[in-house]
């Protein structure tokens, strides 16, 4: 997955080497001179001991050092683990503990100075010794490795081959239109698999990649970015400067996550931005998407099926993909499990709509082609409130509640009840608004089943979130099992 390889044909490229591959508000790095930095980085990492396959541990606050120093380890053979730098120190130390990677990097690398070798450019395939070192870059090389807790529970170090996402990059590259001479925005922090794919999805293309860590800075690259990588709540933002007057030349946004509110699509339009929504997992990479609001469809060379459960409406959303990661380090368990060529996370959805020709098996549903749309997401099966013997996907009763004016976002969760062993209860990320309850309670009881309507309110003024800027409800839930969530920042909704 990543791509030093790339980054060196590039560099040796002379209509390439001297563009710009790598922006943050306060620097730059042109391809040689990324290239030059990448090498000595390598040429470090090796000489301080580490061997090709080694798991090498980078945490640096600046994405631009991070990136480099993950091309660098893959560049000499390693298998780099990208961290996020606003863990606590000893939160990271334990984690760290567990996976035991033979390298760890928490200050930049040394800085390149050298010309980059001649190359004929394309002359660096898969297979082909990567020029510096003499490691072979292999389509199954575990090239990445990344943290996921989804919105739930704690991380897990997910790794992947070099072919479960660089083998996805032609798709993606065509779905964007993507070009060589564009600047990409990355406003995530690359701990995230969505912001770490698409900065080096940018550079195996050979275009820019604008790293940015603030939404001021976010707002600022509006004016050189052409595209943009990112989550709902940050297209809201997104949307809102550039309505409010913001110099924007943006023509695509590529948002991942979760289901896009209702008229984001059409509000984008009317500001000259296509949107490109897609679902997928850390564990799956890509597995569906929907490039104009009609539904989504199978990502090429995806396989999907909804598999029924037991005594419920909804079913269990299963790929056969190429695209799937390897697993977990250090034998973790997570939601990844495995039928065969199929995998699932336990995501819920509305069952397939049925082929046009043929009926598929009950024992084995038929895949959808990547033409076809129809997936309809109800959320994580894990997250899922068992309340009365009823079955409540907090998905749902999140989207009535988000709607309401007042309500910038919600978590919807179980929470402990002797008697119906769940009750479900909404976290408000709201301000003090007299009466916003009693409005809730009203559109619940007029939009929601009784089984689905919350028992229990609490209002925040922040919820926390992961770092990809996602609502991170297992510290929700833990703040709701403690003793006094009012120490977190949760109060009763009133």
């Amino acid at each position: 997955m990543p791509v030093a390889h790339q980054v060196l044909t590039h560099a040796a490229d002379p209509a390439v080497r001297d563009r710009p591959a790598l922006r943050t508000p306060e620097r730059s790095r042109t391809y040689a001179a990324l290239a030059a930095d990448v090498r000595a980085g390598a040429t470090y990492l090796t000489a301080t001991g580490t061997r090709p396959g080694d798991l090498v541990a980078v945490s640096l606050p600046d994405p631009l050092d991070l990136l480099t120093a993950v091309l660098a380890a893959d560049h000499a053979g390693a298998t780099p683990l990208v961290c996020d730098a606003a863990w606590p120190r000893a939160h990271r130390a334990e984690v760290l503990r567990t996976l035991a990677p033979r390298t760890f990097v928490e200050v930049p690398l040394p800085r390149g100075t050298g010309a980059v070798p001649d190359l004929v450019p394309g002359l660096v395939p898969q297979g082909g010794t990567s020029p510096g070192t003499g490691h072979v870059p292999a389509p199954d090389d575990l090239a990445w490795a990344g943290f996921s807790s989804g919105s739930t529970g704690r991380p897990r170090a997910v790794v992947r081959t070099r072919a479960s996402w660089a083998g996805s990059f032609d798709d993606v590259t065509r779905l964007l239109g993507l070009r060589p001479t564009d600047t990409v925005l990355v406003p995530g922090p690359l701990a995230s698999s969505l912001s770490c794919f698409a900065a080096v999805h940018t550079l195996a293309v050979g275009a820019c990649a604008y790293l940015t860590r603030t939404p001021a800075a976010t707002t600022s690259a509006l004016a050189s970015s052409d595209v943009v990588h990112l989550v709902p709540q940050v297209l809201d933002d997104v949307l809102d400067a550039v309505a409010a007057g913001a110099p924007s030349r943006l023509r695509h946004a590529v948002v991942g996550g979760a289901s896009l509110p209702p008229g984001v699509r059409s509000r984008a339009a009317a500001l000259g931005i296509d949107v490109l929504a897609y679902y997928g997992a850390v564990e799956l990479s890509f597995v569906a998407y929907d490039p104009d609001g009609s539904g989504l469809r199978a990502f090429p060379g995806v396989d999907l099926a909804v598999r029924p459960l037991p005594a419920a409406s909804v079913g269990e959303v299963w790929v056969r993909s190429p695209w799937v990661s390897r697993g977990y380090l250090a034998r973790a368990t997570g939601p990844l499990r495995r039928d065969g060529a199929w995998s699932t996370v336990g995501d819920l959805a509305d069952p397939l709509p049925e082929p046009a020709t043929g009926a598929a098996p009950a024992s084995a549903p038929a895949p959808v082609g990547a033409a076809r749309a129809g997936l309809v997401l109800r959320g994580r099966g894990d997250g899922a409130i068992l309340t009365g013997g009823s079955t409540v996907v907090p998905e749902d009763v999140e989207v009535v509640l988000r709607a309401v004016p007042g309500v910038r976002d919600v978590v919807v969760l179980g929470t402990a009840h002797r008697r119906l062993g769940a009750v479900v209860s909404a976290v408000v990320e709201c301000d003090d608004r007299p009466g916003l309850r009693a409005h809730l309670e009203r559109v619940a009881r007029a939009a929601l089943a009784p089984a689905q309507r919350p028992r229990r309110w609490y209002g925040t003024r922040a919820l926390p979130r992961t770092p990809s800027g996602k609502p991170a409800r297992g510290a929700v839930s833990e703040a709701l099992r403690g003793t006094d969530p009012a120490r977190s920042g949760l109060e009763p909704l009133r």
